[in-house]
């Protein structure tokens, strides 16, 4: 769609890496003239393609400013909220699904942000060959697809494998904020969260934590409450 290299790649890291089990899975949906537009006006500035051949530096992506990385955005609602509330933190914002990339850039342009940056590609290549040990102040991870049938458990973000690598990417005190509606996902979150030795828990009873008001109500979650559906917030801090 982009073959000027105005825009996102439609597979940034190519061949590069080994084949392995991914958790998340492209969506196919028509990007808005809007959206296009924007990402053509922003990409070259705010966009990284995830291509896993070189180091970025976060502080250095957001002139000195903490940075955050939040794992799958959607639409990009939440995330402009999250920046305008907290300009001094700059979100690092990944996701494959181009319409969101559009849409958040259009957001931030709306609302005269700066402190958001998009990358396109796999979070797991970008933490593991992209970015430094001890280089981010959070991940957020909201709402990950929770692949409800067992054969698919495996395809689900939050493992112990995932989290060693993220411990390793975060400073010491540093939050991983995990949020999910799919309850049997928020009990193995809890679970794996509390076995592994890289993290603890922020709450003192070790269980979930009441929503923060840093992370904001979505339409898609306020749809979903208004259902009956249970959101468990998981707040741990990196040992």
């Amino acid at each position: 769609m982009f073959p000027d290299g105005s825009g996102p790649a439609a597979d940034p890291a190519g061949s590069h890496f080994e084949r392995r089990i991914r958790s998340f899975q492209p969506r196919r949906s028509r990007v808005t003239t809007g959206q296009a537009e924007a990402l053509r006006r922003h990409w070259s500035d705010w966009g990284l393609d995830i291509d896993g051949q070189r180091i970025i530096d976060p502080a250095e992506m957001f002139d000195g400013l903490p940075a955050v990385l939040e794992i799958g955005f959607g639409m990009g609602e939440a995330t402009a909220l999250m920046a305008a509330a907290d300009p001094g933190t700059g979100i690092l914002a990944v996701d494959v699904h181009t319409p969101g990339q559009g849409n958040l850039f259009r957001l931030a342009e709306q609302n005269g942000l700066s402190n958001i940056r998009v990358a396109n590609g796999d979070a797991i290549i970008l933490l593991r060959e992209m970015l430094k040990p001890a280089s981010l102040d959070g991940i957020r991870v909201y709402f990950p697809d929770p692949w409800p049938k067992k054969r698919h458990h495996k395809r689900r973000l939050i493992q112990p494998e995932f989290l060693t690598l993220a411990a390793e990417r975060l400073r010491p005190g540093a939050v991983l904020h995990c949020a999910t509606d799919w309850e049997p996902y928020a009990e193995q979150m809890l679970d794996v969260l509390t076995a592994h030795p890289g993290f603890e828990n922020t709450c003192q009873d070790g269980g979930y934590a009441p929503r923060p008001a840093s992370r904001p109500l979505t339409r898609f979650e306020g749809q979903g409450l208004d259902k009956g559906h249970v959101v468990r917030d998981l707040l741990f801090s990196r040992v």
